[in-house]
């Protein structure tokens, strides 16, 4: 009876260590497995600080008690520890890359060896169930550790990639590529350039949001070909040299530079080191090269570019630009806008996306496709056909007669003012914001989610103030701008928020989804 009470206890518990370093491994990957940001995240998270507490007064307990009841609890804590973690769910689950299975095994592999040199050393089972049951405690310790193990293994694997990639490259000499950063906008004018250079040429550009360099890399090496014309490539970046590093492999001649504003400012600390950082891009272009940057942001047009002969400025409010929107006309089918360039040139075109800086975004497609002579008509008809990108400012009706705007992929103070201006341009049905809040904005995170809380104010009727991280911020604008408290409502979590949206929802409804935060945040 015994043995098979050791058993059953042993394989349960170490069934729930590999769960416990999976829920580890997902945290490390939505931390980009930088164990810096992943040990900041932890040590803003209360729960793990709880979970530390209460697992360490039950092993207090499982030593002090009969060995037989010992492993009776653990049993009964490791199955009830699984049934929680598999019954819980994510909005954004774990890929299991190649390098999540690496690291998932290093770490599983660091336990199993830690329990059995235990065994070894004190010639007793129970020792053994105790270390296993630390190791579930200390599970994002253990998750640590491994990353520092295979940090070597992913950087010699990262730079036989890289080099193959820039092989590839080398191969296709007559390639056009450009480079698109940007605080925010580049994803979605990645693929509204994407759209319009496909009516004359072959165009490849990075997926999803793959603008890393290692994203980068994975898209030359799996998928572009010898027939591909251009390359639209998309640079992000957390710190200084992120971009340089990807324009180092992939050398484009034309560059976009959409914005230069307060994003991920945890990282780069000032809006200076960010302006540094983005245009990296338009530093690295060569003299007879093209940029194309965005006038309508401060730290875009302070900074003098002296290493392109071509530049062209575009802004939505500036008139004394190379090229300039205006007589912008919504409608149920989109926009209908007016081109004016420097030298007089007026085009008229119509699209069926919302929103000033979607048009903006669309008019630095336009100057690129201009500069490789696509024609004007093809321009127009590609315009008229873009379709939205997923989760950026959507527009969509339900079969209930309910208005979906979608602009959940992330948040930033231009883009959500772009956001509920639209929302406000809706003069008929109820008005409602569902959203978490704008992160990564450093020592001015409390300061802009109060103006966001003060601009939700004029813009919606009713308020869906989503998890905590951003509450008090947002609430206080609401509340400072006499935004009325029974319109208001805090829920604990999205699926909260859609519940408690159900009751509020009639037709003619209008629903503006900001941001959706990832699981990091709470």
């Amino acid at each position: 009876m015994s043995i098979i009470i050791d058993f059953l206890c042993l394989v349960s518990l170490l069934a729930f260590l590999v769960v416990r370093l999976k829920y580890e491994l997902q945290m490390t990957q939505q931390n980009s497995y930088r164990n810096e940001r992943y040990a900041k995240w932890l040590k803003s998270d209360i729960k793990n600080i709880n979970r530390i507490l209460i697992a360490g007064i039950f092993i207090l307990s499982c030593i002090f008690i009969n060995y037989t009841w010992m492993k009776i609890l653990v049993s009964f804590y490791s199955i009830l520890g699984i049934i929680f973690e598999l019954k819980k769910k994510y909005k954004k689950v774990l890929v299991y890359t190649n390098r999540a299975i690496r690291l998932h095994i290093t770490s599983s592999l660091i336990s199993l060896l830690l329990i059995t040199i235990t065994f070894f050393i004190s010639k007793n089972i129970n020792f053994a169930l105790l270390a296993g049951l630390l190791l579930t405690v200390l599970s994002f310790a253990v998750l640590i550790i491994a990353n520092l193990i295979n940090a070597p293994i992913e950087l010699a694997i990262n730079r036989r990639y890289y080099n193959d990639a820039k092989k590839i490259l080398s191969q296709n000499k007559d390639l056009i590529i450009i480079g698109i950063t940007g605080s925010y906008g580049k994803t979605s004018t990645k693929h509204y350039l994407h759209r319009i250079l496909s009516e004359k040429y072959n165009v490849l550009m990075t997926p999803g949001s793959y603008n890393t360099t290692l994203g980068v890399v994975r898209t030359i090496r799996e998928n572009l070909k010898p027939y591909h014309e251009v390359f639209i490539v998309e640079m992000g970046a957390k710190q200084i040299g992120d971009i340089k590093e990807i324009c180092d492999l992939v050398h484009p001649t034309i560059g976009i530079l959409t914005s230069v504003g307060e994003q991920h400012l945890e990282s780069f600390k000032t809006v200076d080191n960010v302006q540094k950082t983005k245009f990296e891009l338009i530093d690295s272009l060569p003299e007879k090269g093209l940029a194309v940057l965005n006038a309508d942001f401060e730290y875009v047009v302070s900074r003098k570019v002296e290493n392109v002969d071509n530049i062209s400025y575009y802004s939505f409010f500036n008139k004394d630009v190379d090229f300039y929107i205006e007589n912008i006309q919504y409608s149920n089918n989109g926009a209908d806008f007016t081109i004016k360039r420097k030298d007089g040139v007026t085009d008229c075109l119509s699209t069926k996306i919302v929103g000033k800086h979607n048009l903006s975004n669309i008019l630095a497609g336009i100057i690129i496709a201009k500069y490789l002579n696509v024609e004007m008509n093809a321009i127009k008809y590609a315009v008229s056909h873009i379709e939205q990108v997923e989760h950026r400012l959507n527009i969509r009706q339900t079969p209930a007669g309910i208005t979906i705007i979608d602009d959940a992929y992330n948040s930033n103070p231009s883009g959500a003012e772009m956001a509920l201006e639209v929302l406000k341009g809706f003069q008929s049905g109820q008005r409602i914001i569902v959203t978490p809040g704008m992160i990564e904005l450093g020592d001015k995170q409390f300061d802009y989610n109060y103006n966001f809380g003060r601009q939700i104010s004029t813009s919606a009727d009713y308020a869906v103030i989503v998890g905590e991280y951003n509450r008090e911020a947002i609430v206080k604008g609401l509340r400072d701008n006499n935004f009325d408290n029974d319109k208001l409502y805090s829920a604990t979590s999205f699926n909260d928020a859609m519940k408690h949206l159900n009751n509020k929802l009639t037709k003619g409804s209008v629903v503006l989804y900001e941001n959706d935060l990832p699981d990091t945040f709470k």
